[in-house]
């Protein structure tokens, strides 16, 4: 007996490995739900189709396959955008599946329609520029070409979100078992390139100071491990982008800490004034890690660029060798090609002093901290306790940048993508699905928490661990900086009153703890259930209290 496109898509779903969808139902999608029941797939319903998107993304995130969601048609799927444009900035195999009105009412006002006929939105042209491939299922003819088409979007080489909007009629109707058969699912293929290489082994031997610049691609990669042992063997020290801190160890000897433009500066310091060779892996040297790409960092130094996308290759800058390939192996023939030319570990002179500066800026006494000691702390206990295998999703990145030390078996989420506030809360709730002994923490600021507060009703549902950390200041904090230092003080629509937080916990059935000093946080750290709980934790801090960089904008 043939299925219905209901069930090939729920059948499709389980070959991809998708273990969880998110989502929330309506009449448009119903016939897939249906099918959802009885599947091996466990079905998440949120609060908030942008949450189901956030959710999808973190899941990701953290396994390294695809992952879904799930809406119905109209304002499912345009609720659905920001998250879906998350997940294609950041490259996240995303499937997100839509209803849509039956064909046949297609230009005659259905509800909800979103064919783009008749005056209708057109949902396709809404997600074109946001997904890898997109495509409105209208006959069951091409169906296996078109989940094909979206598998290699999915799992090809450079991954992305994908939308299949499937109209109601349409997922009635009878399919060919067969249509599954059609759809090739890829595997990687590692190319090596020896001559490449080769001259990146021979820069490297040469140079007296190299610095390794490490991206997330690194990470991407599984090559955390052998970035380490390239560092440590020839004393080369490491930066890291925002989104790959801890790929090395931070706090260790040849750590040089985040390179970025809200960073302490310390990195950046290294780079200037020792370096006479960068090799980034992984790096795209955006914005924030280039310092609105200021040219003294790679002023009178060589440059070596590895990528396994070619379009990264001398798009801002031209490298002196440019390799492109998966990191992971081309690292494996470096350290190879380094071992038979017998090349000596660098004496990085500088090191000392650069690390005896980073010690001192982030000890407890630094009058620069005063202000934030109790943001500090949280990130020095959070190190602490949780030296292995946390997953920290954070919207505040800036103080994570500073003064949180990522150890190299941690995994530290920064809100980048498209920046977008309330990212935290869903996107750690989506990873812990996944990955569920690992102990969880979404820190957001009052304003971002706000905007997706509903969905910690999701991990309560689901008996979801998670530590909400929310720094309550009373304002959108990075608005109010800029205003303070570029507009005169000029202050408009950043500050605003926020709810009592702990009777919001209370409603929520979570526990909830404020903080205020150092004593208070202390007592969560020993006495909170941070592992199997669900906690909101708010730390206070001053409405007044600026980080020292200059935005320019």
């Amino acid at each position: 007996m043939n299925p219905s496109v209901s069930e090939l898509i729920v059948h499709y779903l389980e070959r991809l490995g998708i273990d969880h969808v998110f989502g929330m139902p309506g009449a448009h999608v119903l016939p897939i739900y249906d099918r959802l029941r009885d599947a091996s797939l466990r079905t998440v319903l949120v609060k908030h189709e942008q949450g189901a998107a956030f959710m999808a993304g973190g899941e990701a995130r953290v396994a390294h396959r695809p992952s879904a969601c799930i809406a119905t048609s109209g304002p499912g799927a345009t609720n659905l955008v920001t998250g879906i444009a998350n997940a294609y900035a950041e490259r996240l195999p995303v499937l997100a599946i839509t209803g849509e009105t039956s064909t046949y009412i297609f230009g005659r006002g259905g509800l909800q329609e979103s064919s783009g006929e008749g005056g209708a939105i057109d949902q396709g042209a809404l997600f074109a520029s946001i997904t890898r491939y997109h495509k409105r299922i209208e006959r069951t003819d091409y169906l296996g070409q078109a989940l094909n088409q979206a598998t290699q979007a999915l799992l090809g080489r450079e991954p992305g979100p994908v939308l299949l909007s499937i109209p109601y009629n349409v997922q009635k109707e009878t399919v060919d078992a067969s249509a599954l058969e059609q759809v090739h699912f890829p595997r990687a293929e590692v190319t090596r390139h020896t001559a490449a290489v080769t001259e990146l082994a021979a820069l490297i031997a040469d140079a007296a100071a190299p610095v390794i610049v490490a991206g997330y691609g690194c990470i991407a990669a599984g090559a955390r491990e052998l970035v380490g042992a390239l560092s440590e063997k020839f004393r080369i020290p490491v930066t890291s982008s925002l989104k790959a801190k801890g790929v090395v160890a931070e706090g260790s000897a040849l750590s040089l800490g985040c390179l970025g433009v809200t960073s302490n500066g310390d990195a950046y310091r290294y780079l200037a004034e020792h370096a006479d060779l960068l090799v980034f892996l992984g790096a795209s040297f955006n914005e924030r890690t280039s310092y609105l790409w200021d040219t003294e960092l790679l002023a009178r130094k060589k440059i070596a660029q590895v990528d396994r996308d070619p379009t990264q290759l001398g798009r801002v800058f031209q490298p002196d060798v440019a390799v492109c390939g998966d990191i992971r192996a081309v690292l494996e023939d470096l350290l190879a090609a380094l071992a038979s030319r017998g090349a000596a570990p660098k004496k990085s002179e500088g090191l000392a002093r650069h690390r005896g500066a980073l010690e001192r800026s982030t000890r407890p006494d630094a009058p620069e901290n005063d202000a934030f000691h109790l943001i500090r702390h949280f990130f020095h206990l959070l190190a602490q306790r949780f030296p292995h295998e946390a997953l920290v999703f954070d919207d505040n990145i800036v103080f994570a940048q500073s003064y949180f030390d990522v150890s190299d078996r941690n995994h530290y989420f920064p809100n980048t993508g498209i920046s977008s506030l309330g990212h935290a809360l869903p996107a750690a709730i989506g990873a812990r699905c996944h990955a569920k002994d690992s102990p969880t923490f979404a820190i957001l600021g009052d304003g971002g928490f706000q905007m997706c507060c509903m969905e910690m009703m999701t991990a309560v549902n689901y008996g979801i661990p998670l530590n909400v950390v929310v720094i309550n200041n009373g304002t959108l904090s990075l608005i109010r900086k800029n205003q303070f230092q570029l507009y005169g003080e000029r202050y408009i629509d950043c500050d605003f009153t926020n709810p009592d937080f702990g009777l919001l916990a209370r409603s929520f059935g979570v526990a909830h703890y404020r903080v205020a000093n150092e004593a208070e946080l202390d007592a969560v750290f020993a006495d909170a259930d941070l592992v199997g709980g669900i906690n909101l934790i708010e730390i206070l801090l001053d409405k007044n209290a600026f980080p020292r960089y200059l935005a320019g904008r």
